[in-house]
């Protein structure tokens, strides 16, 4: 029988325990991860008891309120505050979202606070997603054309060429739909995953790119788009609602196509 075992100090232990909510009359516990890299420690799950009056209705409201409030070594990514940057994805409640969009109404009892699942970690809440962007670079996600410019005009779509980027440029790469797919988890280092996969489609179905051949070609292996198998994981978890499971497979589609 295979036996497995977590790296060294890599099993989560019990934390501290911050209470600030002393006779407060809605308050909320928020399980928080921990870890710092220079400690040489096991990563720890603190645990802070909080009055929901002194701050906002958002998860990133907490956060940052126990930041300033209680403990200020606490480290995560936030910016716009408006599900714009895609900063602050993270795992909240078991799920991959934006703790700048979701509300801590829509938790019951505790709420449990982890960085996305299946990245390394920088520290606390912060994954490094070094081999994200460089897998978004890959794709090279700009207009490629044979013509210069127009001196005088932006480069014509029409109407319906225009809305076939509906649910591909609102993208914001927060990472929180290929952090939920297993086949990522398991092939980061070849499969490209939904979120860079749905980039991809983006400019495949670009009217202006005229590089769509060579993009098709880039994507013709065994692994960069091919371990989709489709769980669905990724359409559930975007917090922006979009669809990357069928831009996978409308690229899948696009490939055959070019066979037959």
């Amino acid at each position: 029988m295979a036996e497995f075992i977590l790296p060294k100090n890599s099993k989560i232990k019990s934390g501290k325990i911050f209470s600030k909510a002393n006779g407060a009359a809605r308050k909320k516990k928020f399980h928080i991860y921990r870890w710092e890299p220079d400690s040489g420690e096991n990563p720890r799950v603190d645990v802070y008891e909080v009055n929901l009056d002194n701050f906002g209705p958002m998860i990133l409201d907490a956060i940052i309120y126990i930041k300033n409030e209680i403990d200020s070594t606490l480290t995560f990514r936030r910016s716009c505050r408006e599900g714009i940057c895609g900063s602050c994805s993270m795992n909240i409640g078991g799920t991959n979202t934006l703790a700048c969009t979701k509300s801590i109404s829509s938790f019951d009892g505790d709420i449990a606070i982890y960085p996305l699942p299946h990245m390394p970690v920088v520290k606390d809440l912060v994954p490094d997603l070094s081999n994200f962007y460089k897998q978004y670079a890959s794709i090279k996600p700009w207009i490629q054309t044979e013509t210069p410019a127009p001196e005088d005009s932006e480069r014509i779509q029409s109407k319906d060429d225009r809305e076939k980027l509906d649910g591909l440029y609102e993208c914001i790469l927060c990472a929180c739909c290929s952090t939920s797919c297993p086949s990522y988890w398991w092939n980061s280092k070849r499969y490209l995953g939904p979120a860079i996969l749905l980039q991809a489609y983006r400019w495949i179905v670009d009217s202006r790119d005229k590089s769509t051949d060579k993009r098709l070609d880039k994507l013709e292996d065994s692994f960069s788009l091919y371990r989709c198998h489709t769980i669905m994981n990724c359409t559930n978890a975007c917090p922006k609602g979009l669809n990357p499971a069928k831009a996978i497979a409308e690229i899948k589609k696009l490939l055959v196509s070019r066979i037959t």
